[in-house]
């Protein structure tokens, strides 16, 4: 079955990232809700024949006229998203829920000595938690190292001063093998029992880069004294913890109903992505596109923006999590920009949506147009440079020697953005003793276009110079001498911080590391490096080759260069026969040779 056209672009598109997809149908209603550690290998693998099989997956796949994603850090994060939106929406397609199974959480309650456990259901009664764990072997893991560094009550008493003064309790087998200091006796005052809980607090939020050193310090003692399986087991739990160290943004039980907006704005268009949190998870995510007529402020788009998405989805949320504040008065909410935190954390994961939705967005337009693609690379590396005019002809020099020997200068070309390789041209340094890289430039420009103008040829927009000021101004020099100054712009581009550098500027221009202008300047270089080096490689090699026959006198270029050819190496020419040498390079040169290479013999003079 071949998917439309549209879907068919779209599938192209989508990133190798973790994150959760929803099918639609053209009514617009959700089908299916699933989870992917690559979301570009997964949804396009709907879409082929070993799916056919299955009648429920081959009606579900004919049906879907749409496609979201929504992106996320980790596969972990992709698996909790996916429970949240499948409890939301229930989509026909996906399996059914019945025992509502929620995902475990670590419990502080709120109590005098609190107790530290796990737990499937949150009570609004003061008490801390924190997850959900998507695995309980990662939680119970945690646990049992809490548990093992720090002893706690695991009691339910209810451990009032009154009560513990009279005597009321007694001290369990739990303080008696040293996994309890005995509060319900009075053997820990409270102020130490809670000193413990803000340390296992603080492990628990992830701050457990001590914990871990810690254990591994354990790991060597239990290896130490040849206790392999003990050091196994906590070989195991350092893994898991490294796993866990990193806490999970798409949830967090002290953000209770909140609506997360982002935006990125271009000439022509806004883009917002909307996450609706409620109870510590995201339950919907929304990416919308507002065209400019005029030009809008960011703060005004945003505020259009929040009107149409919160009245979309009915979102009751008196808090707002935004990058900027918006161009809107309510008073009934509260709009926050925060600065670090969880919260901050899920305005980043906003940030990150948007900008793979704009990704997405222009992979599909490249597809479709790939025309536009390359004016819109273009035009920005016209603006990044200051150009007159649109660099769609584009040339870039790059020189390479070994130790000033086999001297090669490369010239790529490109046109429209892409390789024209019917146009690229090596030339080979005649006129430069020694490794002169500044010579050698001002040599190979001069010869490339003073034959460009002698025979009418086209000249290119931009000339791009891997190297610095000093090859530049090389470069700068031939082009005052042919009278080209000032009609083409010529850059350097230095590698150790991508500089680059103009005519009789001192000053270098950063462009964006992650600019496609800064990425096709890169490509050039790195294609006319490509080019050079393995041209340089081959004469050098060629010339290695040649040295021990241009030892031989009579034996000049021309000759070494037939022998090389018919032999193919130098070993077989030194083991060849006079005859064989004869039959390649004649009766006086073959004498020469074979003279050379067997001095005992006495060749014939024929």
């Amino acid at each position: 079955m071949e998917p439309a056209p549209h879907l068919q672009t779209l599938l192209k598109s989508l990133p190798e990232k973790p994150g959760v997809y929803q099918y639609f149908d053209r009514e617009g209603k959700i089908l299916y809700v699933g989870k992917a550690k690559s979301l570009k290998k997964r949804v396009s693998s709907y879409f082929q024949k070993e799916h056919y099989e299955n009648h429920k997956t081959r009606v579900l796949v004919s049906r879907i006229h749409d496609i979201r994603t929504i992106v996320v850090d980790t596969e972990l994060d992709a698996l909790l998203l996916e429970n949240n939106l499948i409890k939301k929406y229930q989509p026909r397609y996906n399996v059914a829920l019945k025992d509502d199974k929620t995902y475990p959480w670590i419990c502080i309650k709120n109590e005098r000595f609190p107790r530290v456990f796990p737990t499937r259901k949150m009570i609004r009664d003061g008490s801390e938690y924190f997850g959900p764990y998507p695995s309980g072997k990662v939680m119970n893991t945690l646990l049992d190292l809490i548990k093992s560094l720090y002893p706690r009550r695991t009691c339910n008493l209810a451990l009032e001063p009154e009560a513990i003064a009279r005597g009321k309790f007694k001290v369990c087998l739990e303080y008696h093998i040293k996994n309890c200091m005995g509060p319900c006796e009075g053997y820990q005052d409270e102020a130490s029992y809670l000193q413990t809980i803000q340390e296992i607090r603080q492990i628990i939020k992830g701050n457990i880069g001590e914990l871990i050193v810690l254990v591994k310090r354990r790991m060597l003692e239990e290896a130490a004294a040849y206790r392999f399986e003990q050091a196994q087991v906590l070989k195991e739990r350092i893994q898991l913890l490294e796993k866990f160290r990193s806490k999970s943004t798409i949830v967090n039980p002290s953000i209770t109903n909140v609506d997360v907006f982002s935006i990125h704005s271009d000439e022509k268009a806004a883009y917002v992505n909307y996450l609706r949190v409620l109870d510590g998870c995201i339950i919907q995510g929304h990416t919308l596109e507002l065209k400019k007529r005029l030009d809008e402020e960011d703060s005004e788009l945003l505020s259009i923006a929040i009107a149409e998405m919160r009245q979309r989805f009915q979102s009751t949320a008196k808090e707002l999590i935004v990058p900027i504040m918006p161009d809107v008065e309510d008073l009934k909410l509260q709009m926050v920009i925060p600065q670090r935190g969880d919260k901050k954390k899920l305005l980043d994961l906003s940030t990150r949506n948007v900008h793979n939705y704009i990704r997405e967005k222009e992979k599909q337009q490249e597809l479709v147009d790939p025309e536009r693609h390359t004016k819109r690379v273009l035009e920005q590396l016209r603006k990044d440079l200051r150009m007159p005019e649109t660099p769609r002809h584009i040339e870039c020099f790059d020189n390479s020697n070994f130790q000033g020997a086999y001297p090669v200068s490369a010239m790529v070309c490109f046109k429209d953005a892409r390789p024209s390789k019917k146009d690229y041209r090596h030339f080979n340094i005649k006129t430069v003793e020694g490794p002169n890289d500044f010579a050698t430039m001002e040599e190979v420009l001069e010869r490339r276009y003073s034959r460009v103008l002698n025979e009418g040829g086209d000249l290119p927009q931009l000339i791009v110079i891997d190297g610095g000021k000093g090859q530049l101004g090389a470069a700068v020099s031939v082009l005052d001498k042919l009278g080209l100054r000032g009609k083409i712009t010529i850059i350097g581009i230095a590698k150790r911080l991508e500089e680059i550098y103009f005519p009789g500027d001192s000053l270098p221009l950063y462009i964006d590391k992650k600019s496609e202008s800064l990425k096709l300047i890169q490509h050039l270089r790195n294609e006319a490096h490509r080019f050079g080096i393995t041209h340089h490689r081959s004469r050098r090699d060629k010339g290695t080759l040649k040295t021990e026959l241009h030892d031989i006198d009579g034996v000049g270029p021309g000759t070494a260069e037939k022998l090389l050819s018919t032999f193919r190496s130098v070993k077989k020419v030194r083991e060849a026969g006079l005859e064989e040498l004869i039959g390649c390079i004649g009766q006086a040169k073959a004498n020469l040779i074979y003279k050379h290479y067997h001095p005992e013999n006495s060749a014939p003079q024929g």
